[in-house]
């Protein structure tokens, strides 16, 4: 969950150092730290806090001169967040120097070893283990960097991403990964490192990914040399090229990443339905499903497994393909899933879904589908992840970049294509006529413009956040294909404006929740006019009646529940399976405003990280 950042060429490196941590911040931002080599020496500045302290710091007590460096941006796991603990760190010699992502969870018996060996640790890192373990193979098996640094990673056990370079070789930097990302890019006569392609992509569009448990020596002058860790093989690098561009990840004018990702819902559905979905021609194509189609159709059961919000967007997806395609769904947990011995067998499908598609627990979930012989299909935003690689086939969602900590539009677009799947599966089984399949995809491309629409509710709900940004608690409520909607809700408040909030399914209300109501409590209830709405208004006068406020999602022209809300925001009707694709556009902008309210600190909330690439 840490940013990697490293250079080496014939630029200064600490300029492209500081920019890509800024942009890889998303990724852990309670410490940061950078090291470069300025021709002598290696400078060295680290500091608990975000990168702009850094920047401050390195440039107020070190030198900041030099053509190669490295830099890091983290995470705490091991150790609390301070200078000592942040990365890089040096190995005794002060020779090697490192940064990492990932866990070594053997580091204590290491650190026993190395300790009987003479050697003195500094801080309460894994990481500064795993640089010493390297040196200590250099001196002991009288090898260079890149084979001390195989043969060092032969003997832990855990999950890195890491980079390294020598004192006494300041030509090259090694490179490692296994179960966290790594991106090598390629320059002409200059190498860029980084965790993702953000940090370099305004100096190449070339990258190579390297694959779980291979290691790369980048050398100025040569080409990339790529082994695998395990048993010295050598590999080949692909070198691919990249589609981002560098509008993409820039704030483009608003205020924060999470606002502008909101508002480019509307372009972010199109371009995940683009190319897919031909509604003059009634068809649906997706070459994912469409080469294996036998797989799906001859399927017992389809499993989702996902967590945080795209757990959500799978519990949208179970409504979708029991009620329209007629399979049956299991939603599950991906870091519970492995540990509770699932049943899996070859005639389940597993949908394993993912916006960075680097997600640990996901990840761990479809080694072990496989190994039971189930077929995995993939869904997640960032091509040739390691998702993406994982899975036997899959569909990306083209949401664009989503540096937001918190997930927008990564929620729409993957309802958007597993959508997509839904309705071309009822077709292929015969579930829905011509007419109703015509009439779905006629709808689905009217979407865009309807969450256009939706949109336009900005300035009105801004003002019932302005109610209720002082709130300690709020409950969120919702029936069918809605009832995942507030859970997504909730989560959204919880984690950017740390108010505490739960979603629900209204029936449920009675059933213990009921107890928290008083004129205290806001309580959001998705209610449009489709689905289990007469139901839903009774949900709200039974709030109501206990003197509850009540904020309420409905459809366009809804006159009852204006008449019993404290608060209504319209969204437009669409068929009901559709209709989450809206009523989460509202609750995204409501969490926004209440968090700017609140001061807190939007695209990066405490404690959390984007990209979450260790258990």
């Amino acid at each position: 969950m840490c940013g990697i950042v490293g250079y080496i060429g014939y630029r200064e490196a600490y300029p492209i150092l500081i920019k890509g941590l800024q942009r890889l911040e998303y990724r852990g931002y309670d410490s940061a730290g950078v090291a470069i080599y300025d021709g002598t020496d290696i400078n060295l500045a680290k500091t608990k806090g975000k990168v702009e302290d850094l920047s401050k710091k390195a440039e107020s007590s070190i030198s900041v001169k030099g053509n190669l460096g490295i830099g890091h941006t983290r995470w705490a796991t091991h150790g609390v967040p301070n200078d000592v603990n942040s990365h890089p760190h040096y190995s005794n010699s002060g020779n090697l120097v490192i940064i990492h992502n990932g866990i070594i969870e053997n580091y204590e018996s290491i650190k026993k070893e190395l300790v009987k060996r003479g050697y003195t640790f500094n801080s309460d890192t894994d990481t500064e283990v795993l640089v010493n373990l390297i040196e200590e193979v250099q001196k002991t098996e009288d090898v260079k960097l890149g084979k001390a640094v195989q043969i060092a990673l032969n003997q832990v056990v855990g999950a890195y991403a890491i980079a390294v370079f020598d004192l006494k070789k300041p030509d090259e930097i090694v490179v490692a990964k296994l179960g966290s990302p790594l991106a090598i890019g390629v320059g002409d006569n200059e190498f860029f490192i980084a965790s993702d392609a953000s940090p370099f992509i305004e100096f190449t569009n070339n990258a190579v990914y390297l694959e779980d448990e291979e290691m790369a020596i980048v050398r100025l002058g040569k080409e990339i040399k790529l082994r695998k860790i395990k048993d010295d093989a050598i590999a080949y690098p692909n070198i691919l090229e990249l589609q981002l561009n560098l509008e993409e990840i820039e704030k483009g004018g608003y205020d924060h990443f999470m606002l502008k990702e909101i508002y480019e819902q509307p372009r972010a559905i199109l371009d995940t339905y683009r190319g897919r979905l031909l509604a003059d021609q009634g068809l649906i194509r997706m070459a994912g499903i469409d080469q294996n189609l036998e797989k799906f159709l001859k399927a017992d059961r389809i499993i989702i497994v996902a967590c945080g919000t795209s757990w959500h967007a799978g519990l949208v997806a179970e409504y979708i393909f029991e009620d329209l395609a007629r399979i049956p769904v299991e939603v599950e947990y991906a870091s519970e899933f492995r540990y509770r011995n699932p049943v899996i067998t070859e005639k389940d499908v597993l949908i394993a879904i993912s916006q960075s598609g680097e997600t640990a627990d996901t990840l761990a979930a479809i080694k072990l589908a496989k190994e039971k012989g189930a077929f995995v299909f993939g869904v997640c935003n960032v091509v040739g992840s390691s998702i993406a690689r994982a899975t036997d086939a899959g569909a990306y969602t083209h949401a664009g970049p989503e540096i937001g900590v918190a997930s927008t539009k990564a929620f729409t677009t993957q309802i958007t294509v597993l959508t997509l799947i839904a309705l071309k599966l009822a077709k292929e089984k015969g579930e829905f006529s011509e007419s109703k399949f015509h009439e779905f995809l006629t709808e689905l491309e009217t979407i865009p413009s309807k969450v256009e629409t939706a949109l336009k509710s900005d300035a009105q709900i801004k003002m019932v956040a302005d109610v209720y940004k002082d709130s300690n608690n709020c409950l969120y409520l919702g029936r069918g294909y809605n009832f995942p909607v507030a859970l997504e809700g909730a989560l959204k408040l919880k984690e950017i404006s740390y108010i505490h909030a739960e979603g629900y399914p209204a029936a449920e209300m009675k059933h213990g929740p009921i107890a928290l109501i008083d004129e205290q409590m806001p309580v959001i209830v998705i209610a449009t006019k489709k689905g289990h709405y007469e139901k839903v208004v009774s949900n709200i006068q039974e709030i109501k009646s206990r003197k509850g406020k009540i904020i309420a999602i409905v459809t366009e022209g809804d006159e009852q529940v204006r008449s019993l809300a404290d608060h209504v925001v319209e969204v437009p009707e669409t068929l009901e399976s559709l209709t989450p694709l809206l009523t989460t556009i509202p609750l995204q902008l409501l969490s926004y405003h209440i968090a700017v309210m609140r001061e807190c600190n939007v695209d990066q909330p405490r404690n959390l990280a984007k990209s979450v690439t260790v258990e």
